[in-house]
């Protein structure tokens, strides 16, 4: 039974691939399929590098150069919307910490990218980053130098809600 599974995930792939094809040539706009062998031509024959999203970029039948120069893909990594537990729990398993149910707190949630400007105070300057929300309203911010803690929600003001990814250059 085991040495059935990986035929039925390429399957699941296969059949999925071509109903999306059909959906995408339903929408009149041009499409093109290729090899993975025709991928590598096309690549090879423009000295590009090996890469997933240089492998995008040269599916298919390539009648043009690429200019690659200066680019650079955005990097998406999935993260998800946080967790359900009610408490977290010690290495034996007993609770022994209570999550709040409430996942915004003042308008903000945690993962979220704000900038808070502090004009006052040992925490004073422009901090941007991402947050980590408490129930009192006192956030911690996650910034590239290191780790800020409570930065009044006042001072935030949101860049970027959290949508369950996390963007990179």
């Amino acid at each position: 039974m085991q040495a059935k599974r990986p035929l039925a995930d390429a399957a699941a792939v296969n059949t999925t691939r071509f109903a999306l094809l059909e959906v995408l040539k339903a929408t009149g706009l041009p499409v093109e399929t290729g090899s993975g062998g025709l991928t590598k031509f096309n690549r090879s024959q423009q000295k590009l590098e090996k890469t997933h999203w240089i492998d995008a970029a040269c599916v298919g039948e390539l009648t043009l150069v690429l200019i690659i120069k200066g680019v650079k893909p955005l990097l998406i990594t999935a993260n998800g919307h946080g967790t359900r537990q009610l408490c977290r729990t010690d290495k034996f398993g007993f609770p022994n910490r209570h999550c709040s149910r409430i996942k915004f707190h003042f308008g903000f949630q945690t993962g979220d990218i704000v900038k808070a400007i502090v004009k006052t105070g040992k925490k004073a300057g422009v901090h941007i980053g991402r947050i980590a929300t408490r129930a009192t309203g006192s956030f911690n911010i996650s910034t590239k130098n290191g780790l800020i803690q409570g930065i009044s929600h006042k001072y935030c003001s949101a860049i970027h809600k959290k949508d369950g990814y996390s963007y990179a250059q």
